[in-house]
């Protein structure tokens, strides 16, 4: 056998739409049939999609994604496929189907369950206990699901043992900061160690607080990857595998036709575009953001215009997720409102194309002052008339959203979130939150991005420049209540995403009561994050399902 064909196919499905879902699918068949290819391959769990949660416990529901696995086996005439679905046989299985001519040929059940950090995959599923190789054309293929193929003895180095030449791995591999580096470091690990030619496809989109990048590449026996699919959207991957030397070829499809060009066109690789660092994460937030929205049935979003930085960068991630023209900026000044912030909400709507409304709130704020007189009479201002302020915002906010089925989007930042400087049923109200697992650090970083990758000041520089300020009482700022950001976010990063204890966090060279002001607040104000909506993973551990704490708790670190 001297050539072999082989499709990735990094869908965007839904968690729950089966028969969408599975439309998703056979479109991609089809494409890949006229493409000729071998076998094409679909990513973990597609049929459900991921994660289903307690979906799984309906038996309805196992019912039927058997019932549209059995739809895409019909379709696979003159095509062999790999595709994830729910098996259903004393207990529950993470699998993977192989089929092929209409036939279903085997199935594979998935053997490393993860149970850590957002996986649950111990509540809901046995582990498989076999490695089966299935023979495709000629060609041994050994098939793995995802946390499979993180261990160096795992049963895709068993399969290569016993004479697979090439290693699937259909993988749901959620996103982070870092993760593509992460994974392409161990692929290539598990190729160069196994000798075999190593074809990965991820699942792409936004579920719940998760994206998942896809990224799906095909890696030699040296563990070189050599084609790559793109980050962040849907992808086709076709590649020819010469099996006899182990090298990979891509031809250059034109997708929009579903014809190969001319054999003369055929390249060494075809290699997606890389994003940096930064760029990344904003891409993740984006289509986090715009999957979000769209697949629970809303199109247009509200955003409470503060004229500082989170709510701006926000603006800009919410615009171009779904466009601006389904995006509205409210500014809602009070007495302690600053011109500047007033002008520079005004500015960034402009830039970004948007519609902004403007409702002072100093009317409802003098009415709630009236109506509290006699029960806050003898006491002196503070947080309680501070915090009225934000909560009259979030009420306008909602009042908009309920009259026009907008959805309210939060503008809150990690560091914020951490510890507890937010207001209940104020700046925290709303539907979703977008850089509710950005640092205030990366915030300005992310910024900065969208203004460079734009060419021009979308954010206005001022708004970057600024000293940040929640501008509810005369003259504050936000250090104020917490150390400086460039301080404060390292120690964040040390206590939340590595759980490293006081003592571990000053020996890094932070002052001590510092580093006990910051586990108090983060440690205190975990019922605040109980109540917050959900918002985009992109750190290594995200506060909801990565952070799980009591909030009646007594334990401190020391």
């Amino acid at each position: 056998m001297s050539s072999f064909r082989i499709g990735l196919a990094q869908v965007n499905c839904t968690v729950g739409d089966l028969e969408g879902n599975t439309a998703r699918i056979l479109h991609y068949i089809e494409r890949a049939r006229a493409m000729q290819v071998d076998l094409l391959c679909f990513p973990e769990m597609v049929i459900t999609g991921y994660p289903p949660e307690d979906l799984l416990l309906k038996p309805e529901f196992i019912t039927g994604n058997l019932e549209k696995l059995d739809v895409i086996v019909r379709h696979s005439a003159a095509i062999a496929l790999v595709v994830g679905f729910v098996d259903s046989r004393d207990g529950l299985y993470n699998a993977a189907a192989v089929a092929y001519d209409g036939e279903l040929c085997g199935i594979y059940h998935k053997t490393c369950l993860p149970n850590y950090g957002v996986f649950d995959e111990n509540r809901y599923f046995q582990p498989g206990t076999k490695a089966p190789i299935f023979v495709i054309n000629g060609v041994s293929i050994g098939v793995s699901i995802c946390q499979d193929i993180w261990y160096p003895t795992g049963p895709a180095s068993r399969q290569a043992s016993a004479g697979a030449e090439v290693i699937v791995n259909i993988s749901a591999s959620p996103y982070h900061a870092g993760k593509r580096d992460l994974r392409e470091r161990m692929l290539a690990g598990r190729a160069s160690e196994d000798t075999v030619i190593l074809a990965y496809v991820n699942l792409v989109g936004g579920q719940d607080e998760l994206v998942f990048d896809g990224g799906s590449m095909l890696l030699d026996e040296r563990g070189e990857a050599i084609a790559r699919a793109k980050q962040f959207e849907e992808d086709l991957l076709v590649a020819d595998l010469d099996i006899a030397s182990q090298e990979v070829h891509t031809r250059v499809w034109s997708l929009e036709s579903g014809v190969p060009l001319p054999d003369s066109r055929l390249f060494p690789a075809r290699s997606a575009e890389i994003h940096d660092r930064v760029g990344e994460i904003y891409a993740a937030l984006v289509l986090g953001t715009r999957d979000y929205i769209h697949k629970n049935g809303f199109y247009r979003v509200l955003v409470g215009l503060s004229g500082g930085v989170d709510s701006s960068l926000v603006a800009a991630i919410a615009v171009d997720a779904l466009g601006p023209e389904n995006v509205i900026g409210v500014s809602m000044p009070s007495r302690y409102s600053s011109e500047g912030s007033r002008t520079d909400a005004r500015l960034l709507s402009e830039n970004l194309g948007i519609e902004m409304r403007v409702i002072p709130i100093e009317q409802a704020m003098d009415g709630y002052l009236s109506m509290l007189a006699g029960s806050f009479a003898g006491t002196q201002e503070d947080i309680a008339e501070e915090n009225l302020q934000a909560r009259i915002r979030g009420n306008i906010l909602m009042a908009l959203s309920n009259k026009f089925g907008w959805l309210v989007l939060t503008t809150g930042n990690k560091s914020e979130i951490a510890c507890g400087y937010c207001t209940l049923y104020g700046d925290m109200a709303g539907g979703f939150a977008v850089i509710k697992d950005v640092p205030k650090t990366l915030v300005y970083q992310l910024a900065g991005h969208k203004n460079s990758s734009a060419a021009r000041e979308i954010i206005p520089r001022r708004v970057i420049e600024k000293e940040p300020s929640a501008e509810l009482r005369p003259g504050q700022r936000d250090v104020d209540s917490l150390p400086p950001y460039e301080v404060l976010d390292p120690v964040l990063e040390a206590y939340v995403e590595e759980d490293k204890s006081l003592d571990q966090i000053v020996a890094l060279g932070f002052d001590r009561k510092l580093v006990q002001r910051v586990i108090s607040l983060v440690d205190g104000s975990e019922f605040k994050r109980r109540q917050s909506p959900p918002g985009i993973k992109i750190t290594p551990r995200a506060f909801g399902k990565d952070r799980r704490l009591p909030i009646t708790n007594r334990y401190r670190s020391s």
